[in-house]
């Protein structure tokens, strides 16, 4: 923890703590003793994510792989850690797709954020936060841009929350989020989340890079998307809303994953970028791509200027959400100023 960080403790029963783990370059969040998620920031990840993320139940909903393999698990897209924020269009650079898997002669073309400080730590009864500082850096470790983030984790019940306040300045120069479909907020589906895989498949990203996603044994895959539009499965991909609801089962445990937009953020209603392979993703800077045309965006940031984004991710077991319930929460967090 940096010097000028502070730990506050809330209420008379502290159900949540965050522990700081420097040497092991982590920050774990637990309720009630148990691990919810950690924030973590190893030399061999390209950013800082959360991972990984559990139900009430203490049951993983993130991949394990290339962390923690599990057996069955699916082994592309090794940039895929978690839940994580970055973007495949920063000024020309590749934040998105950054991984140790990237040839030392095509690393100019890829930025990495890089962890700087712990700015607060609360624990609390109902809730606790964390706020961090990282630096996005060119490949020669210029920074680019600066980030705060805030995450909010809250427990309700059944119903896991994660709230990311994220925002972004501007350095030195201007800097342009040209429309690119590899964004922004990203979370990778453990196995039994992910839609039931119907033929192998073969994904471009924007540097022409493909990978081979196989077609694997389906046994316990019951994953469907809907949308805030009615949106179902595939067809939520390229599609704009409000909200996505995951649901499906593992083992026997019923289990809604949800990603909430917010009105205040550029780009409202987002884009998904949600694959039926585990890949469950919103992309409001994206839409030339995720339009197919129809829609350009080419965001921009002055230098010394700043924007924010804001998410709600919901983590729920037991039961399946219905839009119902999950109109409720969004409007919930959309009247948040």
């Amino acid at each position: 923890m940096s010097c000028n960080a502070q730990i506050i403790q809330t209420g008379k029963t502290k159900r949540f703590t965050i522990t700081e783990n420097k040497e092991g370059k982590r920050i774990d969040i637990s309720i009630d003793g148990k691990p919810f998620t950690s924030y973590i920031y190893p030399d061999v990840l390209m950013k800082p994510v959360l991972y990984p993320l559990r139900t009430s139940q203490g049951t993983l909903i993130t991949r394990g792989w290339p962390m923690d393999p599990r057996p069955g698990e699916r082994v592309d897209h090794p940039h895929h850690v978690g839940l994580w924020f970055n973007y495949g269009d920063v000024n020309g650079l590749d934040f998105w797709n950054n991984s140790t898997d990237i040839p030392a002669d095509k690393k100019s073309g890829f930025g990495t954020i890089k962890h700087r400080a712990v700015s607060k730590m609360t624990n609390g009864k109902n809730s606790a936060e964390l706020e961090v500082t990282m630096d996005w850096q060119k490949p020669d470790g210029t920074k680019l841009l600066s980030e705060e983030t805030k995450f909010i984790f809250s427990e309700a019940g059944t119903t896991r929350t994660i709230e990311r306040i994220t925002t972004l300045k501007a350095l030195g120069e201007d800097v342009s989020f040209k429309d690119n479909k590899e964004g922004l907020l990203g979370i990778r589906l453990a196995r039994e989340l992910e839609h039931p895989s119907k033929k192998a498949e073969i994904f471009t990203d924007a540097a022409g890079k493909t990978t081979n996603v196989a077609k694997l044994n389906n046994e316990g895959v019951t994953g469907k998307y809907r949308s805030s539009e009615g949106k179902e499965g595939d067809d939520v991909w390229g599609t704009r809303g409000n909200w996505v609801n995951l649901n499906s089962n593992i083992g026997v445990e019923p289990v809604s994953l949800v990603i909430l937009d917010h009105p205040k953020n550029v780009g409202f209603p987002t884009y998904w970028h949600a694959r039926g392979y585990g890949l469950f993703a919103a992309n409001p800077l994206g839409q030339k791509e995720m339009s197919a045309g129809k829609d350009v965006l080419d965001f921009k940031l002055s230098a010394g200027k700043s924007v924010t984004f804001r998410y709600k991710v919901l983590i729920h077991s037991g039961s399946n959400l219905s839009d119902n319930q999950v109109k409720t929460e969004f409007n919930r967090f959309a009247a948040r100023k």
